[in-house]
């Protein structure tokens, strides 16, 4: 049974918030996408996380906070009004169902390889004939290499989260992995491993950028606030602070 791992976040002291601040609760749900989300034993972490936390002190909503495989958290998402759900990649089928705040951060998705495997060459996904590629299950990239003819079970191997299929991949039980710049830096110093454990083939999308996505059912008012919280952090520097402990 996963943990669940609530986090009211006190108000500011001396801050003059909205009359309806107070009765404003706000369930956020993410999955494992360290460094920008993820669980440890103090509870959920990473830079989206944080950067969560500090918006919603300055917009004066309270914030209970989960970590769950992301199938999971979409489907519980989904069940609760007042929700966000993230780190989420905003495309065009995705548009209609969430109230967007963001951008969170820049998405740079690629295709690897491990570096020892010199006998594998991939400059575009028609040479990859049966080898297999490892992605989260029913990700935006997921998604991606289905519209573009991958089949799951043959030549898509899914996992629950990046740390997963990492290990698979290290195991040889499939060529490749896709993952996201950073996190494949993270994940690997997680192992004791070198970047370089890892060579990147090709890129698979990097033109788009991570969101807080808010149910339809979310206050309207909640979402303004959170949206002039996170523009308030990039004007006085804090996003800018933030970025630099995660991403440097």
């Amino acid at each position: 049974m996963k943990r669940r791992t609530s986090l009211a976040l006190p108000l500011l002291l001396g801050a003059r918030l909205p009359a309806a601040a107070a009765d404003d609760v706000l369930h956020g749900f993410t999955e494992n996408l360290p460094p920008l989300n993820y669980q440890d034993e103090n509870g959920p972490q990473g830079f989206a996380v944080d950067l969560l936390r500090l918006m919603a002190a300055g917009a004066g909503v309270k914030l209970s906070l989960q970590v769950l495989p992301w199938v999971r958290a979409m489907q519980v998402a989904e069940a609760e009004a007042a929700s966000v759900l993230f780190s989420l990649t905003r495309t065009p089928e995705r548009e209609a169902q969430f109230q967007w705040v963001g951008p969170i951060a820049q998405r740079r998705i690629l295709i690897y390889k491990l570096t020892s495997r010199t006998e594998l060459t991939l400059s575009q996904l028609s040479e990859l004939g049966a080898a297999r590629i490892g992605v989260v299950r029913d990700s935006a990239a997921d998604r991606q290499l289905q519209a573009a003819g991958l089949r799951p079970g043959q030549q898509l191997e899914h996992g629950l989260d990046d740390a997963t299929n990492l290990r698979k991949l290290l195991a040889g039980r499939m060529e490749y992995v896709t993952l996201l710049d950073w996190a494949a830096a993270w994940n690997l110093r997680q192992l004791n491993l070198p970047y370089d454990t890892l060579q990147a083939v090709m890129e698979q999308d990097t033109a788009r950028s991570y969101w807080y996505g808010l149910r339809l059912g979310a206050d309207p008012a909640i979402v303004r606030r959170l949206q002039a919280a996170l523009d308030a952090l990039r004007r006085d520097g804090r996003y800018e602070r933030l970025r630099q402990r995660y991403f440097r």
